[in-house]
């Protein structure tokens, strides 16, 4: 074991990492600047369970009845060999629709070298040009270590390129989803075209072939009838591919971490809640939709103009502390002057709020 390794090994405290799926590579892109989650994920520590410890649990995730309803629209959208799936996604490429394309699935229960082998010869070696792969096994190099995907997903080859294909049960109104929905379904369709890129690469092959516009399926309106739509996940991949660059320098990351820093699982509370207070952290509201820690950073956070969100913190000019704001709106204290712009506004701000409060008009 390298010293990196016995290093991470000691921080999860000696217990066997965590393994990575696409949601969970996904999230890294959330906020990649908070060096606390960067090294956490790096040495693959069970975040659900650091924050159940800590009393500050994780509040996401899919509902039964979310589950169920997204596990019948997909089969769905792919019975009959596909049929339907090659119809819609043809059509929204602007190619022709294939009289026939080959049907593969590459699920089961194989052992994960050999399902990934299988995934491999099928997706990189001649076939028809018109083919559809169902739960290709895809991996990816996640802080030094092979991550294998399992995506419940679709890669079609049409016209010569691969298309990743995601299939969601939230629907699309007048044309329009949830904006919240799509951006994730983005990033996590990001990863499956870089880890489809990279292996397209691996065999000597252009990883180009993959095309940054994955095609979206979902329900049009209130019924179950299938919609497709282009969504280009070129910024993702920016944002993705400079975020598993970081925590590949792990060792850059870990020289900012104190030595003797863990999170054994033995540990009590109070010695955990120490310990990651001299880990950096960056919270942001957007944190509690995405990070397993969210709630325990939000707490550690009260009274920090962190917990209001980037906006906020931005239009303050760095003012670490709600008091300070307060007392700088309210011209209890006279600011410094790297402040005077943002104590400017807020005493604007202090002047319209109390105006409103007493009835004058602006």
């Amino acid at each position: 074991m390298t010293s990196t390794a016995q290093r991470l090994a000691e921080i999860r405290g000696g217990v066997p990492p965590r393994r990575h799926n696409a949601r969970t590579i996904a999230a890294l892109t959330g906020n990649p600047g908070c060096t606390r989650r960067a090294v956490l994920d790096s040495a693959g520590v069970d975040k659900t369970g650091l924050a159940e410890r800590l009393g500050f649990p994780a509040r996401f995730g899919q509902s039964r009845f979310a589950i169920t309803r997204g596990n019948a629209f997909e089969a769905q959208v792919k019975a009959d060999g596909g049929v339907e799936l090659l119809r819609l996604v043809a059509e929204r490429l602007g190619v022709p629709v294939p009289e026939r394309a080959s049907w593969t699935d590459l699920g089961g229960a194989d052992d994960l070298p050999d399902r990934h082998e299988r995934s491999r010869a099928a997706l990189t070696g001649a076939g028809a040009d018109a083919a559809l792969f169902d739960h290709p096994l895809l991996s990816l190099e996640v802080a030094g270590q092979r991550v294998h995907l399992e995506p419940d997903l679709v890669a079609a080859r049409l016209a010569g390129r691969f298309h990743v294909v995601e299939i969601k049960s939230f629907p699309v109104i007048d044309g329009q989803a949830d904006p919240a929905k799509v951006s994730a379904a983005a990033i996590q369709s990001a990863v499956y075209v870089l880890a489809l890129r990279e292996l397209l690469a691996a065999e000597g092959q252009d990883p180009e072939l993959v095309s940054h516009d994955v095609v979206l399926v979902c329900p049009r309106d209130f019924a179950n009838r299938p919609v497709a739509s282009l969504v280009d996940v070129r910024k993702q991949l920016l944002v993705l591919r400079r975020q598993l660059d970081r925590m590949a320098r792990i060792e850059d990351l870990l020289a900012d971490v104190p030595a003797d820093f863990t999170v054994d699982p033995v540990a009590e509370p109070a010695t955990l809640v120490a310990a990651l207070s001299r880990v950096e952290a960056r919270y942001a509201p957007e944190c509690l939709a995405a990070c397993e820690l969210a709630y325990f950073c939000r707490h550690e956070a009260r009274g920090h103009t962190t917990a209001l969100g980037r906006p906020v913190r931005e239009a303050l000019g760095g003012i670490a502390d709600v008091a300070e704001v307060l007392a700088l709106a309210e011209g209890e204290r006279a600011p410094d002057p790297e402040q005077a712009e943002a104590a400017a506004l807020l005493r604007a701000a202090a002047r319209l709020r109390a105006d409103a409060l007493a009835g004058n008009p602006a």
